[in-house]
């Protein structure tokens, strides 16, 4: 079986071996165990490999290198008109000659693939929408279309679209999905954390507005300044980095607020053993990764309601949903601080729950979808 990769991620070429952004190279490894040719239709571009990088584990693997695009300004678009005729013809030529077609959801490069699919109606078709379902929330016009045309029976064929969450009224092309990080063989004891102790917080993800890293600080600086043994450690990097690194200066938040960069998974999964808190404050979600790996570690996440994050936390009950009222977000929090007891039920809950996701059930339903 030849299986047609559409998708935006950035991939540099070390050796022979292609690297892209590793929670999402992980996940197609286990895709691509199950298949015999690889095509993949994504940007190339030169970067040093880091941390959060991985490499493609598979020995069949075409690579169509697709220019990097986007709509963000005038230039932009521009270059991208000039560009389209030859990307669409390219996503036409790799899909043309595949069996099975697969495209990363939202994006770029999804929504061409999910036009160019449209003329292949007989082919077998998956689609990951990593984003935000919910047909709810403010999305761009982009993601609105690419949802709209995925959805389609009519436009869209012999497709399953995996989104994260149940959601009412969807077409049968809808499958409700997850995501995992960890195998069963993970699944050990974890320790008790005494909220008596100096309470470790924790922030993983890029350092962007979307992210609202600065407001998680605040958060803290405010438990801080009610005399609570609090530090947070801040995972990532991003634009926001140096406003981080000025608001932790000028109010004296060295002792308190770490900025800890990239590190791999491993080296997370030691720093969620840790930690008492995750804090999430995102405008936009799909299923966020970080939350379900604190929860499989006893890290109790405090979390916005976005996308299906009020089913993961079970609308508070594993977890702290963020109302995005700053004093009412701190009382809460500062409540649950002072109740060990509540809080050891909750971390029981969000144990339980996140360890019903693993690498190995992942594997099986990824089977089913590329050999059924």
């Amino acid at each position: 079986m030849t299986f047609c990769i559409i998708t935006h991620v950035l991939h540099t070429k070390s050796n022979g071996d292609y690297f892209g952004y590793a929670p999402y190279i992980d996940e197609m490894n286990i895709w691509l165990k199950y298949v015999d040719k690889v095509v993949i239709v994504a940007p190339l571009k030169n970067f040093e490999n880091t941390a959060i990088h991985q490499k493609y584990k598979h020995q069949n693997i075409e690579f169509i290198v697709v220019p990097d695009f986007s709509l963000t300004s005038f230039g932009a678009i521009c270059k991208t008109i000039l560009n389209l005729p030859k990307i669409l013809f390219l996503i036409f030529k790799a899909m043309n000659k595949s069996d099975h077609l697969h495209l990363r959801c939202p994006g770029n490069m999804g929504l061409l693939g999910s036009l160019v699919q449209i003329l292949f109606p007989k082919k077998k078709k998956t689609a990951k929408y990593a984003g935000n379902w919910d047909a709810k929330s403010k999305q761009p016009f982009t993601y609105r279309l690419q949802k709209y045309i995925l959805s389609s029976t009519f436009l869209t064929k012999n497709m399953q679209v995996l989104v994260y969450g149940t959601w009412e009224k969807q077409t049968g092309n809808i499958k409700s999905f997850f995501t995992a990080t960890y195998l069963e063989s993970d699944k050990v004891f974890v320790d008790s954390k005494s909220l008596n102790d100096r309470i470790h917080f924790v922030f993983v993800g890029s350092l962007t507005a979307g992210k609202q890293p600065i407001e998680v600080v605040k958060i803290v600086e405010k438990l801080k300044s009610l005399d609570y043994n609090v530090v947070l450690s801040i995972y990532g990097e991003g634009a926001e980095k140096q406003n981080l690194e000025d608001y932790i200066v000028s109010n004296n938040l060295s002792e308190v607020v770490f900025l800890e960069g990239n590190v791999t998974k491993e080296a997370m999964k030691k720093v969620y053993q840790k930690s008492h808190f995750l804090i999430l404050n995102s405008k936009s979600e799909g299923w966020p990764k970080v939350v379900a790996e604190a929860m499989f570690w006893g890290c109790l996440p405090i979390a916005s309601q976005v996308s299906c994050i009020p089913t993961m936390l079970d609308y508070g009950n594993r977890g702290v949903l963020l109302t995005n009222s700053f004093e009412n977000d701190s009382i809460a929090i500062e409540m649950l601080l002072k109740n060990q007891t509540l809080y050891d039920l909750k971390i029981k809950e969000a144990i339980n729950w996140s360890r019903n996701f693993t690498i190995d059930k992942f594997d099986s339903e990824i089977k089913k979808l590329v050999t059924s």
